[in-house]
C-alpha cells in the first residue's frame, strides 16, 4: 500500500501504513539512518510489539520508505517534464523532455536529501539485500529516462536506436550530480552558481545523446 506523509497526522484506521507514514518523516527528517520501527511506533502512538506485527523488522519498514521515496522522485521528475516548454521540432521537444527530467530529479535530491539518500542509499539489512537484485527498469526514474532517450532517438533523421547504455550514463550523470551536492564538495556551492552547474551537465547529457 502507498505510503502517504501526512505530516505526523497518522490514521490508525490502517496501522502498517500510519507506520510507514512516520518512517517517511524521520526519514525526511535525518536519512535512512533515523528510521527506526520502535521510533515509528512512538510517533504512532503504539507498542512496538503492535508494530512487529506489520513489519518483521528495521529492513522491512526502510524497503517500504524507499519504495516510497523512489515514487517521489519519479513525480518530481515527471512534475518539471510538464513544465518543459513546448516546441514544434520534435527533435526539440524531445531534448526539452529528457533536460527536464534530469532538472526534476536533481532538484527533488536538493530539496529532500533525507528521501533521496533513503531511495538509493539505505543501509544494508539482511531484508533489504534482495533489492540488489531488483532490476534498475523497475525503478519508475530509471525508466523515464529510458523512454525518454528513446523518444529522442527517434527524432533522429533517418530515426535511430538509442545509444547502447545511455539510459545508465543519463541516470549516472544526474546522480553522480546530485549526491556531488548533498554531500561532496559541491554542496557549498551559493544557488546560482549551483543552478549554473546542473544547466551544465543536463547540457552535457543531451548533448551525449545527439552523437552517432
Amino acid at each position: 500500500m502507498a505510503a502517504i506523509s501526512g505530516g505526523k497526522n497518522y490514521h490508525h484506521g490502517d496501522l502498517r501504513n500510519a507506520l510507514i507514514c512516520a518512517a517517511v518523516d524521520l526519514a525526511t527528517e535525518g536519512g535512512p539512518e533515523r528510521v527506526v520501527l520502535r521510533e515509528a511506533a512512538r510517533r504512532v502512538g503504539v507498542s512496538p510489539t503492535a508494530a512487529y506485527r506489520h513489519f518483521e523488522g528495521r529492513g522491512e519498514l526502510l524497503a517500504a520508505v524507499r519504495d516510497h521515496a523512489r515514487r517521489a522522485l519519479a513525480d518530481s521528475m515527471e512534475r518539471a517534464a510538464a513544465r518543459a516548454p513546448g516546441a514544434d521540432d520534435p527533435a526539440l521537444a524531445a531534448e526539452a523532455r529528457l533536460a527536464a527530467l534530469c532538472r526534476g530529479y536533481v532538484a527533488f535530491a536538493v530539496a529532500q536529501p533525507g528521501l533521496y539518500r533513503s531511495a538509493f542509499g539505505a543501509p544494508r539489512t539482511d531484508a533489504a539485500d534482495g533489492d540488489s537484485e531488483t532490476p534498475a527498469g523497475e525503478v519508475r526514474a530509471f525508466t523515464l529516462l529510458t523512454d525518454a532517450l528513446s523518444a529522442l532517438a527517434a527524432t533522429a533523421r533517418p530515426p535511430r536506436a538509442a545509444r547502447p547504455a545511455a539510459e545508465a550514463a543519463a541516470w549516472s550523470a544526474v546522480h553522480g550530480l546530485s549526491l556531488l551536492l548533498l554531500e561532496g564538495p559541491l554542496r557549498r556551492l551559493p544557488a546560482q552558481r549551483r543552478d549554473d552547474v546542473v544547466e551544465s551537465t543536463l547540457a552535457m547529457v543531451v548533448s551525449g545523446t545527439r552523437a552517432p
